[in-house]
């Protein structure tokens, strides 16, 4: 039995549910409601101890972290191999796996965290925020946290975040200057980890960050978005309210964004 913890607009749970689909498994879908934190009720950190999504259950054991989630489902579930069998292809597509776990996540994290989570949080007393701020394990995620409650999008990791993305798309377009896709010619777990942050730009509508100037990613990101595996396990999750709430976001946010790019 499968079973994941997640939330809709999660980049590394999305990233899960891409792997999920590819492989046609089957899994019960935990909803996780994170502006209201509640990934850090002791219930949830029982089986997550970082307090984030995704959590995997696989036969009532908890596996965590989504790029370790990504390949033990690939290795659990052999069917529809998403690692290169080349030694030195495998190393590639985990040197990708671990520049997005490493600068591309936080960086996403400080571009969308303002738009989607802060707003709840805020609507708490700054007691209660504070306490609840207070809570997260990792300090590096509960800093940046505190420094985008206070600068909200002029919080310094902003500007770090949009230049981050801008290196990220920069080299994407030389590796598939040579490759169909990011490593090698065959869809892999580095496409996986890095699709969903291309989401994230999509539903904003910051595409104007690679549209106008890298070809081979803009194409890219058109064939992971045609993928069955991609419309299982992100655009399903979109109804109409949903894009139209995020785009008007976005558009507000765009000014901020642009100017760092």
């Amino acid at each position: 039995m499968l079973e994941l913890y997640t939330h809709p607009q999660s980049p590394c749970a999305q990233k899960v549910k891409i792997v999920l689909a590819e492989k046609g498994l089957v899994w019960t879908p935990r909803h996780v409601n994170l502006p209201d934190k509640e990934i850090l009720r002791p219930e949830y950190l029982r089986l997550n101890p970082l307090g984030v999504v995704p959590t995997l259950v696989h036969d009532g054991r908890p596996v965590i972290e989504s790029n370790i989630i990504c390949e033990y489902l690939d290795e659990a579930f052999p069917q529809q191999c998403l690692m290169p069998t080349d030694p030195y292809l495998a190393a590639q597509v985990r040197f990708w796996m671990k520049h997005v776990d490493g600068k591309l996540h936080p960086s996403c994290g400080a571009m969308q965290w303002p738009l989607l989570m802060m707003p709840g949080l805020m609507k708490k007393s700054e007691e209660e925020r504070q306490a609840l701020l207070e809570q997260i394990p990792e300090a590096p995620r509960r800093e940046r946290q505190k420094r985008l409650v206070k600068f909200g999008l002029d919080a310094p990791d902003v500007a770090d975040g949009v230049k981050t993305y801008m290196k990220t798309i920069q080299d994407m377009e030389k590796s598939l200057e040579k490759n169909q896709w990011v490593v090698g010619d065959t869809f892999s777990l580095a496409d996986i980890a890095l699709a969903p942050y291309f989401q994230t730009l999509l539903q904003f509508g910051w595409t104007a960050l690679y549209e106008k100037r890298y070809p081979r990613v803009t194409d890219w990101v058109v064939r992971c978005c045609a993928r069955e595996s991609y419309k299982q396990g992100v655009t399903a999750d979109y109804t109409a309210a949903v894009v139209t709430d995020l785009r008007q976001k976005g558009a507000e946010a765009w000014p901020k964004i642009e100017k760092h790019a």
